[in-house]
């Protein structure tokens, strides 16, 4: 795995997830399945075939997680990103129809299960790198290329 970055926030997050999986959620599942799997024949135990996969998945994120972490580095707020687009900002862009999009520029590991989260890697989050308000983004999509005009930029969500 290369290096990978993650906000405070998201770093935070993933670390929580991990906890509670070795903590809470793992233990729970491994008293079921032994318990599962004193009732005898497992071949046709719905518990124990259940709570097997189940654990088989929890220790999969543990792994992945814990790999993770290994290589991840946690990048904080610096008030020298001030005024410009880098990681971790929130970006507010409108283009000539009047249109606008919001998005916060994160790392790969972060963009799952949050909509408004662009990978660092997007032609989007490239595109408005390094940026101040008011500056012309250009975006290469399947339709051409865009123009949008960044109008907000800030580092905590309001």
């Amino acid at each position: 795995m290369q290096r990978k970055l993650l906000t405070a926030e998201g770093y935070q997050r993933l670390q929580d997830e991990l906890n509670h999986l070795l903590r809470k959620e793992r233990p729970e599942i491994t008293k079921i399945v032994s318990w599962a799997a004193s009732l005898g024949d497992r071949s046709e135990n719905a518990d124990y075939t259940y709570n097997k996969k189940k654990l088989r998945e929890i220790d999969r994120r543990i792994r992945y997680l814990t790999k993770l972490f290994e290589v991840a580095q946690k990048v904080e707020y610096s008030p020298e990103q001030d005024g410009k687009a880098y990681f971790g900002a929130w970006v507010t862009l409108e283009n000539d129809a009047g249109e606008t999009v919001q998005f916060r520029i994160v790392g790969d590991e972060e963009i799952y299960g949050n909509k408004d989260y662009v990978s660092l890697q997007s032609p989007m989050a490239k595109a408005c790198l390094g940026k101040a308000v008011d500056d012309e983004v250009y975006v290469q999509t399947p339709k051409g290329k865009i123009t949008w005009y960044i109008i907000h930029i800030q580092y905590h969500s309001s």
